[in-house]
């Protein structure tokens, strides 16, 4: 996996952080801190899409992000499981995979080395 993958994995991860404290945040910190995740998760994407098809990065941001929350929220904040919800969660993974699997980056295209 070429670095420009990880700062896409790294951003969804950071998404649902950020996703999270919009919701939970109640004091200045907390606020703070949901504001920092924002910043660095959109610079995070902001670098991957430079050089990958922004496309298929987005939605496997959106992807990581979606899945995170929805599981973080039932294990953690007690939303309730529903297996539809879950299911649901599944087809959307499965379609950020299958993008992810047939999109070549562009140094893939061009026959570089990925660092």
């Amino acid at each position: 996996m070429n670095r420009n993958w990880v700062f896409v994995l790294l951003a969804g991860l950071v998404e649902i952080l950020w996703v999270i404290g919009l919701k939970h945040a109640s004091n200045t910190w907390e606020w703070l801190g949901t504001a920092l995740a924002i910043v660095a998760s959109f610079f995070l994407i902001i670098e991957s899409a430079k050089r990958l098809p922004v496309g298929t990065v987005y939605a496997v941001f959106t992807g990581i992000g979606t899945a995170g929350t929805v599981g973080t929220e039932m294990l953690l904040f007690g939303e309730p499981f529903k297996l539809i919800k879950v299911l649901l969660i599944g087809v959307l993974l499965a379609g950020v995979i299958g993008l992810k699997l047939v999109t070549a980056d562009n140094a893939e295209q061009n026959g570089e080395v990925s660092r």
